[in-house]
């Protein structure tokens, strides 16, 4: 792969921003008020969160990153903003005053995850609107489409979005949430995690019926190819018609959080430059035996995964 096709790729990623917001601290007793521990505070850290942790990911790798979103009037956003932006992520993200930027708080004892606190409310339906005219307006500028659905109400017009794209010959990778699938319908990937296709498809006993619940899941949805990531398991493509799988690469496994946000983002770059989907699929399962290795949401850089 050379660095300068790597730089001249151009990913639109758009969906629910957040900012991750990490307490850091010591541990050494336990609270006379309530059985749980109390953490001294020592460092505080904020980084880019949901989609634009995917954004942020194509940037590490030397590929253009363009964010669209949605924000709110306060603290929190103008600090997400300023994130992105050192991180050399084009942002579009538009300020919504009716609502707050979402937050999720995470609380660190030990290098360990004690407490995670959300702050989240959905966009209002004219910045919606607002998105949509940008989403056609940047379209042209992008090699492939990300749509990273948190569930946090952002992507409202995901199945115009996901028509856009196609009818102007992008390929569109869709992140999904929740059990309704067919607002993806016509997307060029789907990555569910493991415990995501179980709550669309339904449990399974055999590999067997893994693969067929795999197989109906891209012919009813009329999707391109679909990538179940399967956490130890490592992740199974699924894609005209045949099937690839990629053991885990992961050499330590600290901490999954921002985990699925690396593999789409490698994804989109590696097909933006023109890679086959099997061979995309293989450099994103190294990117993720990489950032799980990491604490938090966290990135893989262009030096850390492709060898010169």
């Amino acid at each position: 792969m050379q660095k300068k096709a790597l730089e001249t790729a151009r990913v639109l990623v758009v969906g629910d921003v957040m900012l991750d917001r990490y307490w850091f601290g010591d541990v050494s007793r336990i609270s006379p008020e309530a059985p749980v521990p109390v953490v001294r505070v020592t460092n505080t850290e904020d980084r880019p969160g949901g989609a634009a942790n995917v954004a942020r990911n194509i940037a590490a790798l030397s590929g253009g990153a363009i964010l669209l979103s949605v924000i709110g009037a306060d603290e929190a956003g103008a600090t997400l903003k300023t994130l992105v932006e050192k991180e050399h992520v084009q942002a579009y993200l538009h300020t919504d005053t009716t609502i707050s930027t979402i937050i999720k708080l995470r609380v660190i004892g030990r290098q360990q995850q004690l407490l995670r606190i959300d702050f989240e409310t959905s966009p209002s339906h004219e910045i919606l609107a607002a998105k949509l005219a940008d989403y056609e307006r940047l379209l042209p500028q992008c090699d492939v489409v990300v749509l990273s659905d948190y569930g946090k109400g952002g992507l409202m017009h995901i199945e115009r979005m996901i028509a856009l794209a196609r009818a102007a010959g992008k390929p569109v990778l869709v992140d999904p949430k929740g059990d309704d699938y067919a607002r993806y319908r016509g997307a060029t990937l789907l990555t569910p995690n493991r415990s995501e296709f179980r709550e669309v498809a339904g449990g399974w006993k055999s590999e067997d019926e893994f693969d067929r619940k795999a197989h109906a899941l891209c012919s009813e949805l009329e999707l391109g190819a679909l990538l179940v990531t399967r956490s130890e398991e490592g992740m199974t493509l699924y894609h005209d018609g045949k099937k690839w799988h990629e053991p885990t690469q992961a050499r330590e496994v600290y901490d999954v959080s921002g985990a699925g946000d690396t593999v789409i983002a490698t994804l989109a770059l590696m097909l933006a430059c023109g890679a086959e989907m099997a061979e995309a699929v293989r450099t994103a399962n190294r990117a993720a035996g990489i950032v799980v290795g990491k604490l938090g949401t966290a990135v893989v850089h262009r030096d850390e995964l492709f060898t010169e």
